[in-house]
């Protein structure tokens, strides 16, 4: 083998000075110590303070609670010797759903919507209306019996619209979106852009330093120094020189490995990296029988990455789809399917939405073989409600 340390580190992709330098993030202020900061401003007592730490501490990233609030008591009471009741602690979480956003730590999306109604500046008449919908007839209003709440309340359907605008403009969830800029981020691990015809791809490793072998081994491991090593140290030296240059190695195979990947990808999908669109349907084994790997290592390379393309960056995930069979033999990636499905209930009547049963003859029409329940599985998969929820007054 040869021991000679000289140049031998892990190559790198290029990068611009001035790309090395980190973006200063400004300062940020967690959601909790938001919350924190308000509750000095609440009149109660220190006990009482201590609660309202622990209800915070319980709120989930959507900003509610989703801990008993009898339990939270309990815990409290045992740990600090405290006698805290049921009652006023409903009480102290009454004014923390109330702090800045309103209706965080509310236990129910009902309560939630309550306490935003409750502590906001709206018009009289359509806050009492929303408040009684939303006390009384929950259940009339998420399943959207418009004709059944307008009976009930004695408004005609235009005054209900008004309200239910108004509930709509509701955060049912307070606690999302409080997160840092680093988060905001998807840092791309690759960059692919056209070059004549053809595109370049490139391996972003801003964030992977260079490697190398330190040239002190070799002063330890050279003949002719003055203190000879001993014939067990020198065997130790070189094991760990072996290690290094193994693991330097297979660095340089990881990074050769997604390069093919990518560059495979590419190639199947090359008229969706032209147009940004037509994904054809395309699985791990059609890569791995391109590129000659396993399955599994298509698998690796592809979980969590992403490209920054010419339309967008996308999860290399997104390449990959299932196919569908058109009346004429054609394949078509179930991706496409889901987009020409978004884009019906997207133009469809608000008053009377479509149903699963409708789309289906609609896309058999345009030469798709889909049954009902496809559409319905690709409609969950989007998180668009069926079409009695969708219904708009």
């Amino acid at each position: 083998m040869n021991d000679d340390l000289d140049g031998h580190k892990a190559a790198r992709a290029p990068v611009a000075d001035q790309d090395r330098d980190e973006i200063p993030q400004p300062a940020e202020v967690t959601l909790t110590q938001r919350l924190m900061d308000q509750i000095i401003l609440l009149d109660l007592t220190p006990e009482e303070r201590l609660l309202c730490e622990e209800i915070i501490g319980n709120i989930d990233e959507d900003g509610y609670l989703r801990r008993d609030l009898h339990l939270i008591v309990e815990d409290l009471n045992l740990a600090q010797k405290l006698c805290i009741t049921d009652a006023r602690a409903e009480e102290i979480l009454k004014m923390v759903q109330r702090l800045d956003p309103p209706g965080i730590a509310a236990r129910t999306l009902q309560e939630c919507l309550i306490t935003q109604l409750e502590v906001g500046q709206h018009p009289a008449k359509l806050k009492e209306t929303a408040l009684r919908i939303l006390r009384e007839f929950f259940e009339d209003f998420t399943m959207k019996h418009y004709e059944e709440l307008a009976k009930n309340l004695n408004i005609s359907l235009d005054e209900l619209k008004l309200v239910i605008e108004l509930i709509q403009k509701l955060n049912p969830k307070p606690g999302e979106g409080q997160f840092t800029a680093q988060q905001n981020y998807i840092v791309p691990d690759f960059t692919v852009e056209r070059d004549d015809g053809d595109f370049l791809v490139t391996l972003n490793e801003r964030n992977v330093p260079p490697l190398r072998i330190n040239r002190r081994y070799k002063e330890l491991m050279g003949k002719r120094q003055k203190n000879v090593q001993s014939n067990g140290v020198k065997e130790f030296i070189r094991k760990r020189f072996d290690a290094a240059k193994w693991f330097i190695a297979s660095i340089n195979q990881r990074r050769d490995t997604m390069m093919r990947v990518m560059r495979a990808i590419i190639e199947k999908q090359r008229e969706f990296f032209e147009t940004g669109e037509n994904l054809k349907p395309m699985i791990y084994k059609d890569i791995a029988e391109v590129i000659g790997m396993d399955i599994s290592t298509i698998s690796r390379v592809v979980n969590g990455k992403y490209v920054q393309a010419e339309f967008g960056v996308y999860e290399l995930r997104h390449f990959f789809s299932d196919k569908l069979m058109t009346q004429t033999g054609e394949e078509v990636s179930n991706k496409e399917v889901k987009r020409t499905i978004k884009g019906i209930i997207e133009g469809e009547d608000p008053n009377r939405p479509l149903s699963d049963d409708r789309i289906a003859e609609i896309l058999n029409g345009e030469g798709l073989n889909i049954a009902r329940r496809t559409v319905a599985k690709y409609r969950e998969a989007m998180r668009i409600p069926v079409a009695r929820l969708r219904r708009k007054i």
